[in-house]
């Protein structure tokens, strides 16, 4: 494993200011998405897979499953907590933004391949985060590209549950295994902060040539959700936290000292039947979420 982190290791190079956090979107992205976000998969672009939201099959998985009728204990904790952590690749949005930049890049199988292995927990997420970026080694070019052609999907209902949210006086975060470059977007759109993203940095030389990744990010390594939820909660001092995803990491929130109070998994997009076990809460559709908080 160190091996395969020193083989991206940088040299010292002078980087863009695509490496800070306020400017990892290139100037005017942001604003040509609020006109073309799409927030129900209506039509597909070329060559992108289509999501179900639910299906037979996974309502009949999750029927079997005894947390999809929640108590009144957990709903009580999902009305009163002081924020919300969302994951963003497969919850908020309908895709694992690093499989369709790889599939962009011509890389989309292999890498889909290792991100399924990744959000199962069968290998630590770093080590799974190496070996997906090396297979395509994005430029930054490929990136805005990426950006300009594949607007992001939001998932059905996250707009309307994250308006709620706010009426509620809740803060809302994003906590992402992904990359801020293709997350910053989603948080424009929601009316999210800057300083609510929790995510990776990509890396580019002063060519734009690919050159890795921000290692100092909490989410680039195994457990960094929990470390992240961990820090958001101490930092703001919040009495309750609930933690939403659909992968292993994000069920780690929920299972350190500090961390979340309670872990939703939303199974709309991508159903584990490994995650969704051992969550308090399982929603296959954010209108659950919504009722619930009135």
């Amino acid at each position: 494993m160190e091996s395969m982190i020193g083989s991206l290791k940088l040299d010292p190079v002078q980087y863009f200011n695509y490496r800070q956090r306020r400017s990892s979107v290139p100037r005017g992205l942001t604003s040509k998405f609020s006109n073309r976000v799409l927030i129900r998969p209506i039509w597909v672009m070329e060559g992108r897979k289509q999501l179900s939201c639910t299906n037979a099959s996974v309502a009949s998985s999750a029927s079997c499953l005894d947390n999809t009728m929640p108590s009144q204990e957990i709903i009580d904790v999902w009305r009163k907590a002081n924020a919300v952590c969302f994951d963003v690749d497969s919850t908020v949005c309908m895709d694992e933004g690093i499989d369709e930049l790889a599939d962009f890049c011509g890389a989309g199988e292999a890498v889909a391949e290792w991100t399924k292995r990744a959000m199962g927990g069968s290998v630590p997420f770093e080590q799974a985060l190496v070996a997906r970026l090396s297979l395509f080694k994005p430029s930054l070019s490929q990136l805005q590209d990426f950006l300009q052609k594949r607007p992001p999907r939001l998932s059905p209902g996250i707009d309307t549950l994250m308006k709620k949210l706010k009426d509620k006086n809740k803060e809302v975060y994003l906590v992402s295994g992904g990359f801020r470059q293709m997350i910053n977007p989603v948080a424009s759109i929601l009316g999210i902060p800057c300083e609510n993203i929790y995510a990776n940095q990509l890396l580019f030389g002063e060519s734009g040539q690919f050159v890795g990744f921000d290692t100092n990010e909490p989410t680039s390594r195994s457990g960094g959700k929990a470390t992240a939820v961990q820090q958001i909660r101490k930092m703001k001092c919040y009495k309750s936290l609930v933690m939403i995803g659909d992968g292993a990491t994000d069920l780690e929130a929920r299972q350190v000292a500090g961390g979340a109070d309670l872990f939703i998994c939303y199974g709309g997009v991508q159903f584990r039947e490994g995650v969704a076990t051992k969550a308090d809460w399982l929603v296959l559709n954010f209108n659950d979420l919504i009722t619930a908080l009135d």
